[in-house]
């Protein structure tokens, strides 16, 4: 039970930070408008009518939404199925459900998802994304660590005679 509220925690505080940091960039920047922070990094506020790197654009609304919808049941099938000692994959498939929830409230409230993030050089930059997409690209990225290093270090462990 403490797992469960514990994730159920992180996925609140995620889709809290995801949709208050919209908020701010829609009620204080124009569509288009860009904010330098750092000589690599700005705020510009863009609008995602597709998936990740504006893939599927030509689906929209609800038929998104619902393919969103989708994938995050899948997602929540396979955090519910991970053993609990698994700490680092519970909290990434929290995360990831976190950020695909802030997301896809987007979807459904606006028909789009409101992306602020850029990073980029004098002659190169990379997709507009969002603290929802960071936080499902952060998930994913501690799963694979879980899968890759810890859960074969205990393998490996478990493996060898006391």
């Amino acid at each position: 039970m403490a797992r469960l509220f514990s994730g159920f925690t992180l996925v609140a505080l995620a889709v809290a930070a995801d949709q208050l940091a919209k908020r701010l960039v829609v009620e204080h920047m124009g569509l288009g408008e860009a904010i330098e922070i750092l000589p690599f990094l700005a705020l510009f506020h863009a609008r995602n009518e597709g998936i990740a790197f504006s893939m599927l654009n030509d689906l929209h609304g609800l038929g998104l939404a619902g393919l969103a919808a989708m994938v995050l049941a899948f997602v929540g099938w396979l955090w519910w199925n991970t053993p609990p000692e698994r700490r680092l994959s519970q909290i990434g498939f929290a995360v990831i459900v976190g950020g695909a929830i802030g997301n896809l409230v987007d979807r459904v409230s606006l028909g789009y998802v409101v992306d602020y993030i850029l990073f980029h050089t004098p002659v190169w930059s990379f997709a507009v994304f969002n603290l929802a997409d960071a936080f499902i690209t952060i998930g994913a990225a501690l799963i694979l660590l879980d899968e890759f290093v810890v859960a074969r270090r205990r393998k490996r462990g478990e493996a060898e005679p006391t």
